[in-house]
């Protein structure tokens, strides 16, 4: 940690840090950062403001054209998951996106760590969406949803679920915290209240715009890194959730973290920068520029999977009725699928889902994806195709 150039940060200050290296077993004394309460009122440059309306607009429209859908959750699905992907690879967690979507239908036991762990925020989002009409965004809520981020995996430990009791670093793993990355502040009072001080903080939605006020709070989050483990997905989770907690955002459409994968040096070093000099407007505009960019590919890909299930429905009535035509027309949102879930979606018996499924093999709208799982699992790899284009 470059601690001279964090000695001058003028929005944050170091304070001092020890504890009990867990590798060496040996005591060190070191330096961490902890910053100030975010700004109640920030002069926004003309490019932020700009940034943070474009975003908004791109926002507005990804979420009227999810709207106007029949069945909205269907096209979301695949998005969270999309999200899920790349929010983990940014962790260091990756696997592919089909891996992503066959750990659906499988048991724990059968997934793999990565797709464990990225399943995890699958369900950790849906269960947030269920539940943020209901609940304001609480240290507790946030500890839940951390909780199921880490379940099962080496972040699963007897704290998890609340704020960290011991000090992290950011950087490589098993080094000396002097060649960290960057230090988070202590555990302890001063920790706790800067969580308390940045949830009041959001929860005041009108201090500025929407985008902005995620960029800020994402920062923050960050810099505080309140959790043992998870706190990257936690922190752009949240960002999600802020804006359906606004009502600007009615269904959870929008990925904020392909973007952020794919800028992922800069994405760090554009958040280590605010904290050097204080300036949060180029975070602000780096941050909405990366939520405009998803929001119109994610309007753009939603555009491209009807499509897709237009064709795919109307290339199955040549052939078949009934419940084949509804199968292709849920297959934007379930690319991968199996029996059981396709008896569940057509409300028909196991016996008769076989049947069907063998009919869409036969016409070449499903083929079985290798493996030897006790479950057979299909895809439809049109809807692959127009889903990987995106990404």
């Amino acid at each position: 940690m470059d601690v001279e150039a964090l000695k001058q940060s003028p929005i944050g200050r170091l304070v001092p840090a020890s504890g009990l290296d867990p590798q060496t077993k040996k005591e060190w004394s070191y330096w961490a950062y902890l910053p100030n309460d975010l700004p109640d009122d920030l002069s926004l440059s003309p490019a932020a403001i700009n940034a943070s309306a474009k975003a908004g607009v791109a926002i507005a429209r990804l979420d009227e054209a999810v709207a106007q859908l029949p069945r909205p959750e269907i096209i979301v699905r695949p998005i969270i998951r999309r999200e899920a992907r790349s929010t983990s690879a940014l962790e260091g967690t990756y696997a592919s996106f089909e891996e992503v979507l066959e750990a659906d239908f499988l048991e724990v036991g059968q997934m793999s760590e990565e797709q464990r762990e990225i399943h995890n925020y699958v369900e950790a989002t849906e269960y947030a969406v269920r539940n943020i009409t209901e609940r304001r965004i609480t240290r507790s809520f946030l500890g839940e949803l951390q909780q199921i981020i880490v379940k099962g995996t080496s972040g699963d430990t007897a704290d998890a679920g609340d704020i960290r009791p011991h000090q992290v670093a950011i950087g490589a793993r098993y080094r000396p915290i002097e060649e960290a990355r960057f230090v988070p502040c202590p555990p302890g009072d001063q920790l706790a209240a800067g969580v308390a001080a940045w949830l009041q903080w959001i929860a005041d939605r009108d201090r500025m715009p929407l985008v902005a006020s995620m960029a800020l709070a994402h920062y923050q989050f960050e810099t505080l890194h309140p959790f043992g483990d998870g706190n990257g997905r936690v922190g752009r989770l949240v960002a999600i959730l802020q804006a359906m907690q606004a009502g600007e955002l009615r269904w959870a459409a929008l990925n904020v973290s392909p973007y952020f994968e794919k800028q992922r040096s800069e994405y760090q070093q554009q958040l280590l920068n605010v904290t050097v000099t204080g300036d949060f407007n180029t975070w602000i505009s780096f941050f909405a520029t990366g939520v405009e960019i998803e929001a119109r590919q994610g309007l753009e890909q939603i555009r491209n999977l009807l499509e897709v299930r237009d064709g795919l429905v109307a290339r199955v009535r040549l052939k078949r009725k009934g419940s084949a035509v509804e199968v292709a027309e849920y297959l934007i949102g379930y690319p991968v699928i199996d029996i059981k879930t396709v008896a569940q979606l057509t409300n028909v018996s196991n016996q008769a889902a076989n049947l069907v499924v063998r009919n869409l093999v036969d016409d070449g709208i499903l083929t079985e994806v290798p493996g030897g799982r006790s479950r057979k699992l299909f895809a439809c790899n049109e809807v692959l195709r127009a889903i990987a284009q995106a990404r």
